[in-house]
């Protein structure tokens, strides 16, 4: 089974998580690596109190550029992945979505 992979990352750091994501063994596609989509979008976001920020200040409304990247990752590998996506990830709370692929 497989897995998508949703996120969304500041460019500052846009190399770095998808390098440390395709590491741990996502973006793998038949004979093909490091395989995403990307697109530049805009995100939103409030850190409430008790936040600690990459970017911006408690209380205060933030929208910035992000990059939506998607990529296909393997059951046994989601883990890894996972971790990997949270270390390397300068977001106090990584925005993501993991949905099952079917096989159709």
């Amino acid at each position: 089974m497989h897995y998508t992979l949703i996120f969304y990352v500041p460019e500052s750091h846009l190399d770095a998580v998808k390098a440390a994501v395709f590491g741990a063994g996502a973006g793998r596609l038949g004979d093909y690596q490091q395989c995403c989509w990307q697109v530049l979008g805009q995100g939103q976001f409030q850190p409430l109190p008790g936040a600690a920020p990459f970017i911006g200040e408690q209380g205060r409304l933030e929208q910035l550029p992000e990059w939506r990247v998607e990529m296909l990752v393997p059951e046994a590998a989601l883990g890894d992945v996972m971790q990997a996506l949270r270390t390397a990830h300068p977001y106090e709370e990584p925005a993501y979505a993991v949905l099952p692929m079917l096989d159709v």
